[in-house]
């Protein structure tokens, strides 16, 4: 936190990051308009929107501390059949799991309105887990700030759009009016000792010094007259937000972090990002949060949600693996677990080439490549994915394959180590061989599965199969 060498010009603060005497005179007022900025110029609507640049850089800002919170049960389950309590219950325990003992999985947020919603929060309260907590998100109304508190849950989201488009076009207000209608909310939550978290929709598209500036001010101003730090989730609600070095803003994720922290005096443990993936920049954008300042990257299991999804939080627990150095006692094996989960039991259907959860992330066609997995499979797999997710590197075995693609098939499969791994001259590998060519030669196009191979083993060599078949257990 700044230390304030002048409290009242507030014109130099001494800061801890650079500990250095910076400038801090920028204050920015409300702007009010008669007509919306709809940044027309970026976002015409009738072609892509646009990059612009203005070759200014932030520093890197990296947080002490970082972590990862949950929407699954809010924003996720938006997209997707609605989940089951029991359902729920399994994949919130498995988000407890996988945070490990240091709770890199801070939060996870439900909605309330319905008896079945209320009954998964208190069923998931129930188990006593301190991370991840639950919170809510709620609408701006008396009845739900009510439900709220009675329920006895500490923090909630509130929806404080912050573009034009919403402020202007879907509500109907002025800034001024809007920002005086959502510091009217945020001191209802605040009056019934509610922590809020203020969602600031939109914001990639929001006008940032003339409202989204002067409402955080406001917002440190009021958490500070209640003794009551206010969490701010800045939103690209549309996935517009970019991370080129240089890239001006309404768009620029690293220019909104520095604004929000530097403008605005909001610290990094109350600054959380949530993005979406319509422009294949979730995850980029995420860390970029991560790296120039933002304790918190809101994501949701598998990347579901509106539209194109969130950002995946399989993807930012990677992501934090290789910033840190470290998995900080996360389980990532538990990564697979909530996969099998979402096929078996939910019946959601993973693109089988998704990355770390895909039934084919670790799957290689090419002979070429299945010929240096039987070498040594470092030479074509990322990292060790049998040891780290549980999932060994295997090849799918078609008419590319050839004889290193069928050998590493049949270690992978059967788990063959030491004296049981089998090398592609070996007599049965070549006998399989002639029999997938010959498939192919009689017109097959897809690729052999698990079972067929396994049979073609057990028919061609049955002894052979038999041991194979038990060999991982000795």
């Amino acid at each position: 936190m700044p230390k304030h060498i002048d409290s009242e010009s507030r014109r130099l603060v001494f800061s801890e990051t650079t500990n250095l005497l910076e400038q801090a005179a920028y204050r920015y007022e409300l702007q009010e308009r008669e007509k919306p900025n709809l940044y027309r110029n970026l976002f015409d609507y009738d072609s892509i929107p646009k990059i612009s640049f203005n070759h200014r850089n932030v520093p890197i800002n990296m947080p002490e501390e970082i972590w990862i919170t949950d929407t699954t049960f809010r924003d996720g389950q938006q997209s997707t059949s609605p989940f089951t309590t029991e359902q729920i219950i399994d994949l919130f325990t498995l988000l407890h799991r996988l945070g490990g003992p240091k709770g890199l999985i801070r939060q996870s947020e439900f909605f309330v309105y319905s008896p079945k919603d209320r009954l998964a929060v208190e069923k998931c309260m129930e188990l006593g887990f301190e991370f991840p907590e639950v919170t809510t998100w709620i609408r701006a109304s008396e009845k739900d700030f009510e439900l709220v508190k009675e329920m006895g849950i500490k923090e909630t989201g509130i929806l404080v759009s912050c573009s034009d488009y919403h402020i202007y076009k879907k509500m109907g207000l002025t800034r001024k009016s809007a920002l005086e209608k959502y510091l009217g909310i945020v001191r209802s939550a605040l009056d019934r000792g509610i922590r809020p978290r203020c969602h600031f929709e939109d914001i990639t598209r929001a006008d940032f010094y003339g409202f989204v500036v002067p409402f955080a001010t406001e917002l440190v101003k009021l958490g500070e007259e209640y003794g009551v730090p206010i969490k701010i989730r800045a939103c690209d609600t549309m996935g517009y937000g970019v991370s080129f070095p240089g890239t001006a803003l309404p768009r620029s994720v690293q220019g909104i972090i520095y604004g929000l922290q530097h403008y605005a005096g909001v610290t990094s443990d109350m600054l959380e990002w949530h993005g979406h993936n319509d422009f294949y920049k979730a995850v980029s954008n995420a860390s970029t949060a991560w790296l120039y300042g933002c304790s918190s990257v809101n994501c949701s299991m598998l990347g579901i949600g509106e539209r194109t999804g969130n950002c995946p939080l399989e993807a930012m627990v990677m992501e934090y693996a290789s910033l840190r150095g470290t998995t900080d006692g996360m389980d990532l094996k538990v990564i697979t677990e909530i996969a099998e989960y979402f096929e078996r039991e939910i019946g959601y259907d993973i693109p089988p080439k998704t990355p770390f959860v895909g039934r084919n992330f670790n799957v290689t066609r090419a002979g070429i490549h299945a010929d240096g997995l039987l070498k040594d499979e470092e030479i074509y797999n990322i990292f060790n994915t049998e040891k780290i997710l549980g999932r060994p590197a295997t090849v799918a075995v078609d008419k590319h394959s050839g004889l290193a693609g069928i050998a590493h098939w049949m270690n992978g499969y059967y788990r063959l180590h030491g004296d049981y791994v089998m090398d592609k001259r070996h007599p049965l590998i070549s006998k399989m061989k002639e029999l997938i060519d010959q498939e192919y030669e009689d017109g097959r196009t897809t690729v052999m599965g698990d079972n067929e191979l396994d049979d073609m083993v057990r028919i061609l060599d049955y002894d052979m199969y038999e041991i194979l078949s038990h060999a991982h257990k000795d």
